[in-house]
């Protein structure tokens, strides 16, 4: 399913083949403030595609400002449901949603076949400054503004003081090298795993290679990608963690399954290298723990560096198939950037701000967590957020990206193998992938 999902959106481009749409391929001239007034004054109706939960009471604050408009949310599935439905609609040439969320790795498979709305001439470029500058890179890589960031996921490291405690440890590992060797010396007194690096899991693995500075993906916009997968960094990164799980000091379980859930909450792992949404998703999973846990940034490559990886977040983005742009990009700028709005997805979804506005608000970044023992957790991710690097790319093919992750990778894992031979392997399946689908190789 997922190579069927990304040789069709390849297939569209490079046989010349765009999908429908509503605007003849969107306004090139600057919107009048004329134009968007009677826009947001015309009786209209939006639908919205999300998998936000209850996000029906951000579009409710919308449609109180702009009471013409009318937004029908629709949940038609999360992940690769979600897509493989948003395709078809586009293929279709109909029924396509006027505001899609999309993953930041997912947009240039969307951008590819010209099915996402160039947000500029509505005054998307205006937005740069509300955001942190590596999420707007993501939604807008060169001239054009593809989407409207929503949520972001900078990481971190969640340990147990007291197992570490119990290894002697007091503070959290600052370098990779401090790392490995904390790892066994909870291993040799708990028993416990400092961490699980889960065998099929590739958007913790390219966060690691995010922050150790590996640019394993590029895109031109056209027809030209570039793949690194197993550069003399990301084989650095591979041979650090080889080592460790083939010490038995790491875990490579198959994590957001029930074992995995109960390793959290039962002390078989002392800690989770994990992204800023992590947080609230522990706390719900191992409640039991309360007051044990604590937060703490990525171990560094280089002592003194302050360098982290992203693992996760979302946009919303505006269809080039939507007859009515000027709203639908209104109510994708209005969730994330009117502050109530942006406010209520950092405090009651939980889903992590890339808005500057709410990172800087102590209403969000002064709570403290009794589950972390009273720390204020929110403020040490706003922080660890100005860490990430800002020049990340994806291929537009990411669904093929993941599933031959999976086959490739995942395998040598769960059978604690050579992750760094096996880069290799995953270099040339994507490569040969690529190269079938006519796109140009560097």
């Amino acid at each position: 399913m997922a190579l069927g999902a990304g040789a069709f959106v390849t297939a569209l481009v490079l046989s010349g083949c765009t999908p429908g749409g509503g605007n003849d391929g969107g306004q090139t001239e600057p919107i009048t403030d004329e134009q968007r007034e009677e826009a947001l004054n015309t009786p209209t109706e939006l639908t919205f595609w999300t998998w936000v939960p209850d996000i029906e009471n951000e579009v409710k604050l919308f449609e109180e400002q702009y009471p013409a408009i009318d937004v029908k949310v629709e949940n038609v599935g999360q992940g690769l449901p979600h897509y493989q439905k948003l395709r078809s609609a586009i293929e279709a040439g109909e029924g396509a949603p006027d505001v899609a969320q999309i993953e930041y790795q997912y947009i240039p498979s969307f951008v590819l076949p010209e099915s996402l709305l160039d947000l500029t001439p509505y005054g998307g470029d205006d937005l740069s400054g509300d955001f942190v500058d590596w999420a707007w890179n993501q939604v807008s890589p060169d001239e054009e503004v593809w989407a409207v960031p929503q949520d972001v996921g900078p990481m971190g490291n969640l340990y147990r003081e007291d197992l570490l405690a119990a290894a002697g440890i007091t503070e959290p590992p600052a370098t990779w090298d401090d790392y490995a060797t904390a790892a066994k010396a909870v291993k040799d007194a708990t028993g416990s795993y400092i961490s699980n690096v889960g065998a099929t899991q590739a958007g913790q693995m390219i966060g690691f290679f995010w922050q150790r500075g590996v640019k394993p993906f590029g895109y031109d916009g056209q027809e030209t990608v570039r793949i690194a997968v197993n550069s003399d960094e990301a084989k650095e990164v591979a041979t650090y963690w080889t080592d460790l799980i083939q010490q038995d000091l790491i875990s490579t379980d198959v994590d957001f399954n029930d074992q995995w859930y109960q390793g959290l909450a039962n002390g078989k792992y002392a800690g989770w290298l994990t992204a800023a949404w992590g947080p609230i998703f522990l706390q719900g999973t191992a409640e039991t723990t309360s007051g044990l846990w604590r937060a703490a940034p990525l171990p560094q490559w280089d002592a003194g560096e302050e360098v982290s990886g992203n693992w996760g977040g979302s946009s919303d983005a505006v269809l080039a198939s939507s007859e009515n742009p000027i709203a639908a990009y209104e109510l994708a700028k209005f969730i994330n950037t009117d502050q109530a709005s942006a406010m209520m997805l950092a405090t009651e979804q939980f889903l992590f701000p890339p808005q500057v506005s709410v990172l800087e608000d102590p209403t969000f970044a002064d709570q403290e967590s009794e589950f972390y023992g009273g720390q204020q957790v929110n403020k040490l991710f706003a922080e660890i957020s100005t860490t990430v690097d800002t020049d990340f790319q994806w291929l537009p093919f990411m669904d093929y990206v993941y599933s031959s992750y999976e086959e490739t990778m995942g395998t040598v894992i769960a059978d604690k193998g050579d992750i760094a031979a096996a880069l290799d392997t995953w270099q040339d399946q994507l490569v040969k992938y690529a190269e079938d689908q006519g796109f140009t190789v560097e």
